[in-house]
């Protein structure tokens, strides 16, 4: 079977270094790549097809009423949200993806956020590709394809969890209310009728997405079926290269900052402090909606900006390996490999209760719901030779219970691992 590795190039324009950690979008990324990269199998590089060309575009509508309520992005601008209705079978059905892009957790780096569409409406694209999970087509999304689907955009730089704001900076720390404020607009539109949701997200989406999943089932009445997806979201409370805790650090200061521990489960801020229920491994095994935990266990985002970024390199040891598995030493395998131990320890009281789902590949990858090549198609990665979306379908309809764990690296020869180049 054939390796596959899908290239990415972090332009400028995309991909910056903020106080440390690297932030991007994924979606953004695989546009670039779209242009500047192919497969690579057996040393061969073979080009790819514009995988948006023929993909749905999907307008952005602002919450009108979210104003009122205070609920605005971190420049004071609407949120903001891309629908597009099901209908058929799927007329009455709905799906919800939170929308990633890392956090801010001082100051100045939300100022800087508040200038790009992560942190305004005013920068965000008036339209977007609906791919993967968000596709309109059977054969790209066998399960969802004719759910009304959203996409509901991140602009507050704390997983929609916040509450604050600091006037003297001009930012307005909302994300909380950003979430109410689009659930009772969608609810407005029709997702109070639903006789199935699905709540998902991707990367810091996907942190939201447990982060507020019980939230989400306690919208509906008990006889419509609620259940959460959570993509690349198990971020991990490790230690870094260095010894130190380089995620957990930013963690502190996005919920001091943005008042996020009043918005946080209590059953977990009332063992734990604040930070620490902020980190998912700490929440997966108290939630009572129905779960599931999609995740590479060499995440890419991990490894770059939590693992081993910048500040716990400062001799560059992990430069090329941080960029490319494949540079990797022996001992720094070995370190990635202990925190994929780390991952699979992470899930096993969540994964012994029977509604939940897990599927934990071997791949250097993070979000694999929104790309199409990862999530259904002729080569897409699978573990046992089921594909992602059909895990997740078979799980969400109860068609078969899902708690797949790949072998450790380099076992699978299905991954779309992500390599970086500075170009």
């Amino acid at each position: 079977m054939k390796l596959l590795l899908v290239s990415f190039v972090v332009l400028i324009a995309f991909g910056k270094w903020v106080d440390g950690f690297l932030e991007f979008n994924e979606t953004e990324l695989y546009q670039i790549e779209n242009y500047r990269s192919g497969y690579v199998s057996n040393g061969s590089v073979y080009g790819i097809s514009k995988a948006y060309d023929n993909a749905l575009m999907v307008g952005l509508t602002l919450i009108q009423s979210a104003r009122a309520k205070g609920a605005v992005c971190l420049d004071g601008t609407l949120p903001g949200y891309h629908l597009h209705r099901g209908y058929g079978s799927g007329a009455n059905s709905w799906l919800i993806q939170l929308e990633g892009g890392g956090w801010c957790n001082n100051v100045r780096n939300c100022v800087y956020r508040k200038k790009t569409r992560r942190g305004s409406s005013w920068y965000m694209e008036k339209q977007i590709a609906f791919t993967g999970i968000l596709s309109n087509k059977a054969q790209e999304n066998p399960d969802f394809f004719n759910w009304n689907r959203v996409k509901l955009r991140y602009c507050d730089g704390a997983s929609f969890t916040g509450d604050s704001e600091n006037k003297a900076a001009g930012l307005q720390f909302r994300g909380q209310r950003i979430w109410l404020a689009a659930m009772d607009d969608l609810m407005s539109k029709g997702m109070r009728h639903a006789h199935q949701a699905l709540l998902s997200g991707c990367s810091a989406g996907g942190l939201a997405s447990i982060l507020h999943c019980d939230e989400f089932r306690d919208f509906f009445p008990r006889t419509t079926r609620v259940k959460c997806l959570s993509d690349a979201g198990l971020f991990l409370d490790a230690v870094d290269v260095s010894g130190g805790h380089t995620l957990r650090n930013l963690y502190s200061g996005v919920v001091g900052l943005q008042g996020v521990q009043n918005n946080l489960p209590r059953i977990c801020t009332n063992h734990l402090d604040p930070t620490s229920c902020f980190f998912p491994q700490n929440i997966i095994r108290q939630v009572r909606t129905p779960l599931f935990i999609l995740n590479a266990a060499y995440d890419s985002w991990q490894i770059q900006s939590s693992l081993a970024p910048p500040s716990a390199d400062p001799h560059g040891h992990w430069h090329d390996c941080r960029l490319n598995h494949a540079k990797c030493s022996a001992s720094q395998i070995r370190f990635l490999q202990g925190f994929r131990n780390q991952v699979l320890k992470a899930v096993r009281g969540f994964s012994m209760s029977k509604q939940n789902g897990l599927f934990i590949n071997s791949c250097f990858a993070h979000c694999q719901t929104e790309r199409q090549d990862t999530w259904f198609a002729d080569d897409s990665p699978v573990v046992g030779n089921k594909a992602i979306a059909i895990a997740v379908g078979d799980w969400y309809f109860h068609r078969s219970g899902i708690k797949i764990v790949d072998c450790p690296y380099p076992c699978d020869k299905t991954c779309h691992n992500l390599v970086f180049q500075r170009a």
